[in-house]
């Protein structure tokens, strides 16, 4: 299981490859609530999304790449961060993408110069058919959230929303399959609550906490080609149990409100994912208690700019 020291090392790895992206510190009545909120803005990471981190870490710890290069399937952003990490690293990337991802995340995909492939109506079929096509050409993998250095990388945006507003009590963060609230919750460790958020139509963190394991669990959704894993990860089941205060999930129709809520109020482009978190606060399906002091992660922006306003 990840701790901080894996954290702090993935950290220096990875280190001028990602940004420190920025916080937003909002005052009471700003979002039309009674307190203030710190927001994280991750959705103004290199390729839209917090999961370069994840990417860079992966592969700058794996020692040499095969000629091959890498292999990943992914719902669209983590394909973007192998990506664009492969980019910049030299290596060649081979992405397989499920049906539901939009053509705006498959058209950045091929914009970092990674092999696109359709492979299933969902994350779980793709990644079926990218370990198939593994097995043919060695490629490195690089799974979305179920790997320790992809967790580890994940954790060091905890990392830093901790040195840029250590007063927080409270860190709510959108849920997929995990490598992001696991990688956050390890390096809070329960200094500070984290609260996971996810889309009625993918529960699978909620599903899997109601259980006491990882459980099968619907997708579908708004969100559900960035956070609609059918089961979470093994590898960052134990830390959730352990440093996830709670999880509870959101309406479609929160998500997209919050999305026009902070396209109208900041000129920031949320994907429905990226906007999830926030959509716990805004809908109230998420009440902090008295004296909390809350952050909420904004971790992906590839959207259509129209489909927010």
């Amino acid at each position: 299981m990840i701790d901080s020291t894996d954290i702090e090392t993935a950290a220096r790895r990875i280190a001028g490859r990602v940004r420190h992206t920025p916080v937003m510190r909002l005052g009471p009545g700003e979002l039309g609530l009674p307190f203030g909120v710190t927001l994280k803005l991750e959705c103004l990471q290199h390729a839209g999304s917090f999961k370069p981190r994840g990417a860079f870490n992966r592969i700058l710890s794996a020692g040499a790449v095969p000629a091959s290069g890498v292999i990943a399937a992914s719902g669209g952003n983590h394909g973007a961060a192998v990506a664009y990490a492969a980019r910049a690293l030299g290596i060649t990337a081979e992405i397989f993408v499920p049906a539901l991802t939009p053509q705006a995340k498959r058209n950045l995909i091929e914009s970092f110069g990674a092999k696109l492939t359709l492979g299933g109506p969902t994350y779980a079929e793709a990644l079926a058919a990218s370990r198939a096509r593994q097995v043919e050409t060695g490629a490195l993998e690089i799974h979305a959230y179920d790997h320790p250095a992809v967790l580890a990388g994940q954790g060091t945006l905890a990392r830093e929303f901790e040195a840029d507003a250590p007063e927080l009590t409270h860190v709510l963060v959108a849920t997929g399959g995990g490598g992001l609230i696991g990688g956050i919750s390890a390096w809070y460790a329960g200094r500070t609550k984290v609260v996971s958020v996810e889309p009625e139509g993918c529960p699978c963190l909620h599903d899997a906490l109601a259980a006491g394991v990882p459980v099968a669990s619907p997708v579908g959704g708004v969100a559900a080609d960035a956070l609609g894993a059918r089961q979470c990860g093994a590898e960052m089941f134990p830390v959730a149990q352990l440093h996830v205060s709670e999880a509870v999930l959101v309406t479609d129709d929160a998500i997209r409100a919050a999305q026009k809520l902070v396209w109208r109020e900041f000129r920031l482009v949320a994907e429905p994912g990226g906007a999830t978190a926030l959509a716990a606060l805004l809908s109230g399906r998420w009440v902090p208690p008295a004296g909390a002091v809350v952050g909420v992660v904004m971790c992906g922006s590839n959207a259509d700019p129209a489909s927010v306003m």
